[in-house]
């Protein structure tokens, strides 16, 4: 039942998805398969309507924003372009409720980059990195600061204008993990000026897995020279001089071989749906629904993970249950009255957003009002 769909955190639907999708997938195996030479053109341009539809969303400057497959892909696209003497005998700064995978990499790249990886950690007992024990770390030795905008097992939302104008004072290149926000809550690239943006068309996106982006700002770009470069990294694909090789000026120096375009073209409609929409309801709807889940947890007694304030959180309310209640138990319950949630350990994910109704958020209450009860 799409009206208890409450995993905008992971995966995200939309009115319409299905056959959006099945339209967009059939005309792709019916350009793919035709017996000319319309292929290229067809998919070359869809990968560039999606990376518009991007650009829009975040206020990314012409040029300035590519395909990647994921966010850690899209960190690495990025980490191991910087000149080396940016990050040797440097530190690169993280928060410990960042997302896993991103720390995964860059523990490994320290060793061959040079740098070395501080992770602020949270406070014993908090849900997540307070911003001033993330501030205290963050001195003029730390080369990139990767900044997670919203956090995936809180939805803490960190005050990014406070961050980006400390790191400037430090000198430092300001990058921000977007996934958890991006497509809900307003962000733009230039308010404030941040160095490089990476991020999925999951969650409030309602795209497909594959379809991940990197923006660098265009002047951090002509600084970077991407170790994985190909025949797409140059001003004209072309070009086949084999002594002759020579970067972009623009982002697609971080392009390399052919393309991969299935992803974006899958998640085109979803682009087209939320393009269409009027953003700022579609954040009231949530607010207002998210607002209910917080009340009911209240009467409930449940411990709740997510701040209270609007402006600190993103668009999920996090609920630590009971020991006496394993939360795999309760989301495999949850999920045979037609509600759709996750966990992480004991901690119940719930993200309302557009195919959520307000019958669907009371219909989460009730659930767990029964479910938890002595």
């Amino acid at each position: 039942m799409q009206d208890s769909y409450f995993l905008y955190h992971s995966i995200g639907q939309y009115p319409g998805k299905a056959e959006d999708l099945a339209r967009a997938m059939a005309e792709f195996a019916a350009v793919w398969a035709a017996p000319d030479d319309a292929q290229w053109g067809y998919l070359l341009g869809k990968r560039a309507g999606f990376i518009e539809h991007w650009r829009g969303i975040i206020g990314a400057p012409e040029g300035s924003l590519t395909t990647c497959e994921n966010v850690t892909q899209g960190l690495h696209m990025l980490m191991t372009a910087l000149p080396p003497e940016r990050l040797s005998g440097k530190r690169v700064l993280v928060a410990a409720d960042c997302f896993p995978s991103n720390h995964f990499l860059l523990t490994k790249l320290q060793d061959r980059l040079g740098f070395t990886l501080e992770t602020v950690p949270m406070r014993q007992g908090a849900a997540w990195v307070e911003p001033e024990d993330f501030l205290a770390y963050w001195g003029p030795d730390v080369a990139v600061a990767l900044l997670t905008w919203v956090a995936s097992t809180t939805s803490h939302r960190i005050d990014l204008s406070a961050m980006v104008a400390h790191g400037r004072a430090m000198g430092s290149l300001i990058g921000v993990d977007i996934t958890q926000g991006a497509g809900l809550l307003p962000f733009d690239v230039a308010d404030p000026a941040v160095d490089f943006t990476i991020s999925t068309s999951l969650k409030w996106m309602c795209g497909t897995p594959g379809a991940g982006i990197l923006h660098v700002a265009p002047d951090l770009i002509s600084q970077c020279q991407p170790e994985l470069r190909g025949w797409f990294s140059q001003p004209d694909p072309f070009s086949w001089a084999l002594d002759r090789f020579a970067y972009a000026p623009d982002i697609r120096r971080f392009d390399n071989g052919t393309p991969g375009c299935m992803a974006a073209i899958a998640s085109l409609p979803a682009l087209d749906w939320h393009a269409a929409q009027d953003r700022a309801a579609l954040l009231a709807q949530n607010r207002r629904q998210t607002a209910r889940i917080i009340a009911a947890a209240d009467e409930m007694g449940l411990d709740l993970l997510t701040p209270r304030a609007e402006t600190a959180r993103g668009g999920s309310v996090m609920l630590r249950l009971p020991d006496s209640h394993p939360a795999p138990e309760i989301v495999v319950a949850l999920r045979s009255a037609g509600i759709a949630t996750d966990g992480r350990g004991q901690i119940l994910r719930t993200s309302p957003g557009p195919v959520t109704t307000d019958d669907g958020v009371q219909a989460l209450v009730t659930a767990l009002r029964h479910l938890l009860r002595p």
